[in-house]
């Protein structure tokens, strides 16, 4: 029978690689098109592979923790009889690539879709080796992606080691197990042998996850495309916090969490509102600016695996009672790992929230091509003016970034004293 090489899809804007979470099929299996293969670490999310045909599973390439780039195979399916549909040969024309359209997002990548010449027969990878001549010594040595990038990373001729994973591949192991051979051999030409204790390593050495990959990229991006500006200021909030509490219970009584973010979400949609033009976009090569009249505000969540932003859609059209529940949603979401590609897509403005950890002000980073970002602050009780006496009140400190090349800094303030009214008057925004 033929056999089909499945190989890693761009399924994502800008993807380039991703790391195996978990295979979700083993060799042997019998698969049909659309079950899902391998679940994968790529953009901030866990994103699960569909099978394009039905067969059986006859290999497995790379094992969970590998990093596979885009465009390299990922499994081996020996097709049935009516999946044999296209001739061997003509290897080049075994994929095209279509574009990938989603409703209101336009054009967000490619993805490699399988075609009916997308066959191939059994190599011999993984087979009995061969002995070595002069022009087999010169060819590239089998090894994992992780493989492969350790050895780079430790300055490892990787042509040197001996793989002892299926077929002869290099692995992870092997690269360890020849650096400590190395550095043993070293120490016993250099170093007498003493009985003293072993010197701790000065340095330590993670590799980069995905996630912190993406974050790099996107903060570099916003640096370079957007002219960072920002404002702070600080708003007394005590009777939201007054009002906060007394709905907290009730809520509760309903099983849900009332934080006072819903109301921050709240208070920014509606400022926005007023103030079209942190609520846009710029088109710099087009020449335009885009002003968006939906809202979709996203929430900077930080993860141990990094910092994530999934968004709440048409903030301005929930009540407070509904964005409760939708922060409680991606709350849950994030803490289970299930935020999708889907769940991060079409965010109009971010916020982002360090009051918790501690800070006060921030300078918080545009998540580009978005115009503004409000950080939020920790609530602190301080002397405040109120009907001419001075009394203790309760103060949110705001920061706010935005692109200085689509707004000015006036109308950044005007933006930010919108916002803080309706903080400072809470009874608006439930009316809302």
């Amino acid at each position: 029978m033929a056999k089909y090489i499945f190989k890693f899809p761009d399924i994502g804007e800008g993807l380039e690689e991703g790391i195996i979470l978990e295979w979700k099929v083993k060799k042997g299996q019998r698969i049909e098109a659309g079950d899902i293969l391998v679940v994968m670490e790529t953009d901030k999310v866990a994103a699960e592979i569909p099978s394009p045909r039905s067969g059986i599973i006859t290999q497995l390439f790379g094992k969970e923790g590998d990093v596979v780039k885009v465009g390299e195979a990922l499994v081996e399916i020996e097709l049935e009889a009516d999946e044999e549909t296209a001739p061997l040969e003509e290897p080049a024309k075994a994929t095209k690539v279509e574009a990938v359209e989603e409703e209101g997002a336009g054009v967000v990548g490619t993805l490699e879709v399988a075609t009916g010449a997308a066959v191939m027969r059994a190599s011999d990878e993984g087979l009995e080796d061969k002995p070595q001549t002069h022009e087999t010594k010169k060819r590239k040595v089998l090894a994992t992606p992780v493989a492969r990038a350790m050895a780079k990373d430790l300055g490892v001729d990787i042509n040197q080691i001996k793989g002892t994973g299926p077929g002869g591949r290099v692995t992870k192991k092997d690269i360890l197990q020849y650096v400590e051979k190395q550095s043993k051999a070293r120490e016993q030409v250099t170093t007498p042998q003493t009985t003293s204790a072993i010197e701790e390593p000065r340095v330590e050495v993670e590799q980069l996850s995905q996630i912190r990959k993406t974050i790099a990229h996107n903060m570099i991006r916003s640096k370079h495309n957007a002219a960072h500006m920002a404002v702070f200021d600080e708003v007394e909030i005590s009777r939201l916090v007054e009002i906060r509490s007394r709905y907290k219970e009730l809520y509760a009584r309903e099983g849900i969490k009332l934080t006072f973010l819903p109301f921050i979400l709240k208070a920014t949609a509606m400022a926005l509102k007023k103030h079209k033009a942190l609520n846009a976009e710029m088109d710099l090569e087009g020449g335009k600016m885009i002003y968006k009249k939906y809202y979709n505000i996203g929430i900077a969540v930080d993860t141990p695996r990094g910092l994530i932003v999934p968004v709440i859609r048409d903030v301005d059209r929930l009540s407070i009672k509904q964005l409760a529940i939708e922060v409680q949603n991606i709350t849950r979401k994030v803490e289970e790992n299930k935020i999708t590609l889907d769940d991060m897509r079409d965010g109009t403005f971010s916020i982002t929230s360090y009051g918790s950890i501690g800070g006060k002000f921030a300078f918080p980073v545009i998540n580009y091509p978005q115009v503004g970002i409000l950080g939020i602050g920790r609530i602190t009780e301080q002397p405040v003016v109120r009907d001419g006496q001075v009394v203790v009140g309760k103060v949110l400190p705001l920061s706010i970034s935005a692109d200085h090349r689509v707004v000015d800094g006036a109308e950044v303030s005007r933006f930010l004293n919108t916002l803080m009214s309706y903080l400072a008057d809470p009874i608006s925004l439930m009316m809302e």
